[in-house]
C-alpha cells in the first residue's frame, strides 16, 4: 500500500504516511510543542525557522507550510480534508498522521500547489422531497465555500445566522434562501461557533485565530476582539446578554467575558482534563454547561465561581455538545459514542434515576444537539451525514432526514417546530419543513414498529408519544412530569457522579 507521503519527496512523510490536518491545528501544535507537524523532526524545524522554508518567510516555517511545503523544501501531498469536526481534541506538540481528516479547504497546508482565493458558489434555493417514506420538503442554502460550523434562527424564525471555515459569518432571509449580510474580512482562521443575544442586537463569533469577537447585528461592523492564548472551540452569550463564555484548547479552560467592555470576569484554568469542545449558559444566566473530549460534563457556577456538578464518564466516547431546556431543568448531551443523553440538571435527579438516553438514532459520531423550545422535541446532527429527529418524551426517533453530502455539524428548529436547519461540512445549510412530520409515512412506521400512540399528559397537557405495553400501570403522565412527581420508583446509584467541591 502506498503511503500518503509516498512519492512527494519528504522521507519523514514516506516513512510516516503524514496525513496532515488544516493550517490552524497545524500551528497550534507548531507554538505548543517543538516537532514539526509534518513529521520532519525538532532538526528539521530548527532549519526551518533559521530560513523560512522554501518561499517563507525567515523565522516562520507557517508560510511554507501554507504554500504547501515542508519543513525542509519538500512537497507535501494533498489529501482528503481538513474540516475539524466538533469535539476534535489537538493533540500537544504534533498531530498524529491521519488525526484530523475531512476535506481540503482554503489555506491547507498540505495542498501540492498554492490554492487560488476562495470563490464562494452563488447562493442557491431548492425545494424538494428528500426521501421516499420521509416526504420531507427542504430548500438547500448555498453561499459559504467551505464547512458551515454553526447555524441558528433569529428574528422570530424570519432569518437564519451561519458561520464557517471561510472565515465569514452570514445572515440569510429564509424566504428567499439568500445572505443579506456577510460579517467578513475580521477572522483569520476558521469560525468555530456563533452565539447571537435573544434581541437579536448582538453576535459573538468564537475561532482558531485565538479571538472571540462581538459584533453588530444592524451595521454589521465589529464592536471588540478579546485575544486568547489558545484554539477558541466555543462561544456563547447569557440569556440576558451581559456575559460570554468561551471554551479554550490552551490549559482546558474556560473565560467568562463582560459582553458590554470585553473585560474577563473569569477564566477558569483546567476546568477540564481535555479539550472543551462546547460551553454554554443555563437559561437563568447562574451557570455554564461545559463538556469535552474527557467525556465529562461540568456545571460552573457564575456567583458561587465554583464548579457545582461534575458528572465523570458521562459518555463512553468525547461528549461533543450540550444544550438546555428553556426552563433550564434538563440538559442533553451529544456524544462520538452514536448516543444522546437527557439529564434532569434542576433536581439532581439523575443521580437516582441516570439519564434518559437517546439510542439507535445514529450510525457515526453524534456532533449536536438542540432542544425544541417546548421540550418535546430534541433535534441531532452526526458524521453520518444524518438528522434524527427525536420524541424527548418518549425517548424514540421519530425520523431521520438525509441529504447532506459530508459530517452534519450544527443543527437548530425553529420556535414554532415547523422547521429543522442544519449545517455541514458539504459547505450547505439545509431548511427542512417537518410541519406534517407526524403524519409522513417514515414517523408513522416508527410509531407502529414501538407501538406507540399520542396522548395528552395530564399534568402539563402537553402531546406525548406512549408506549403501548403490558404493564398494569396505566401511564397519563409524559416523561418529564413522571421526573417531576416525588412517587417515581428509585433506581440505584449509577457510578458516574462525583460533584466538584
Amino acid at each position: 500500500m502506498t503511503l500518503p507521503g509516498a512519492g512527494h519527496g519528504c522521507p519523514a512523510l514516506t516513512a510516516r504516511g503524514a496525513a496532515g490536518t488544516s493550517a490552524a491545528l497545524l500551528w497550534a501544535a507548531w507554538e505548543s510543542g517543538s516537532r514539526c507537524p509534518a513529521g520532519c523532526g525538532p532538526a528539521a524545524a530548527a532549519e526551518v525557522e533559521s530560513r523560512g522554508g522554501r518561499g517563507g518567510k525567515r523565522g516562520d516555517p507557517r508560510e511554507a507550510w501554507a504554500r504547501g511545503w515542508c519543513c525542509v523544501g519538500y512537497p507535501l501531498p494533498a489529501r482528503a480534508g481538513a474540516a475539524r469536526p466538533r469535539g476534535a481534541p489537538v493533540s500537544g506538540g504534533y498531530l498524529r498522521a491521519g488525526e484530523m481528516a475531512g476535506a481540503s479547504g482554503p489555506g491547507d497546508p498540505l495542498a501540492l500547489e498554492e490554492p487560488p482565493l476562495p470563490r464562494p458558489s452563488q447562493p442557491e434555493s431548492r425545494l424538494g422531497y428528500q426521501d421516499r417514506l420521509a416526504q420531507i420538503h427542504l430548500t438547500i442554502l448555498r453561499g459559504h465555500c467551505d464547512t458551515v460550523s454553526s447555524c441558528h434562527f433569529c428574528f422570530e424564525d424570519t432569518k437564519i445566522l451561519s458561520c464557517s471555515y471561510d472565515r465569514t459569518m452570514k445572515l440569510w432571509d429564509v424566504e428567499k434562501g439568500v445572505p443579506v449580510q456577510v460579517f467578513e474580512e475580521e477572522h483569520t482562521a476558521p469560525i468555530s461557533e456563533c452565539s447571537l443575544t435573544p434581541d437579536n442586537k448582538r453576535v459573538i463569533t468564537s475561532s482558531y485565530d485565538k479571538t472571540v469577537k462581538a459584533w453588530d447585528m444592524e451595521t454589521g461592523k465589529m464592536l471588540w476582539t478579546v485575544d486568547q492564548e489558545g484554539l477558541v472551540t466555543s462561544c456563547n452569550i447569557s440569556c440576558d446578554g451581559k456575559y460570554v463564555v468561551s471554551g479554550l484548547d490552551m490549559e482546558n479552560a474556560i473565560c467568562v467575558t463582560d459582553a458590554v467592555n470585553a473585560t474577563t470576569v473569569a477564566y477558569v484554568q483546567d476546568h477540564h482534563r481535555s479539550t472543551i469542545t462546547r460551553c454554554c449558559f443555563d437559561p437563568d444566566n447562574e451557570r455554564v454547561s461545559s463538556v469535552s473530549s474527557d467525556k465529562t460534563i461540568k456545571l460552573w457556577d457564575i456567583i458561587a465561581q465554583s464548579t457545582t456538578i461534575t458528572i465523570d464518564e458521562a459518555h463512553t466516547n468525547v461528549i461533543s455538545d450540550c444544550c438546555f431546556t428553556t426552563d433550564g431543568h434538563y440538559l442533553c448531551t451529544a456524544s462520538w459514542d452514536k448516543t444522546l443523553k437527557i439529564w434532569d440538571i434542576k433536581t439532581g435527579e439523575f443521580r437516582y434515576q441516570g439519564p434518559i438516553w437517546l439510542n439507535r438514532g445514529h450510525e457515526g459520531s453524534v456532533s449536536s444537539c438542540v432542544f425544541s423550545k417546548d421540550a418535546s422535541l430534541v433535534v441531532s446532527g452526526a458524521y453520518d451525514k444524518t438528522i434524527a429527529l427525536w420524541d424527548a418524551g418518549a425517548g424514540y426517533k421519530k425520523l431521520a432526514l438525509k441529504g447532506h453530502g459530508d459530517w452534519v455539524m450544527d443543527v437548530a428548529i425553529s420556535n414554532n417546530k415547523k422547521w429543522i436547519l442544519s449545517s455541514s461540512k458539504d459547505a450547505t445549510l439545509r431548511l427542512w419543513n417537518i410541519e406534517k412530520a407526524d403524519h409522513v409515512p417514515a414517523a408513522i412506521e416508527s410509531r407502529n414498529i414501538r407501538g406507540s400512540k399520542i396522548v395528552k399528559c395530564e399534568e402539563c397537557e402537553k402531546p406525548f408519544s406512549l408506549l403501548q405495553c403490558d404493564d398494569s400501570e396505566a401511564v397519563t403522565k409524559c416523561v418529564f412530569c413522571r421526573l417531576a412527581s416525588p412517587s417515581r420508583n428509585i433506581l440505584p446509584l449509577p457510578p458516574i457522579v462525583a460533584p466538584d467541591l
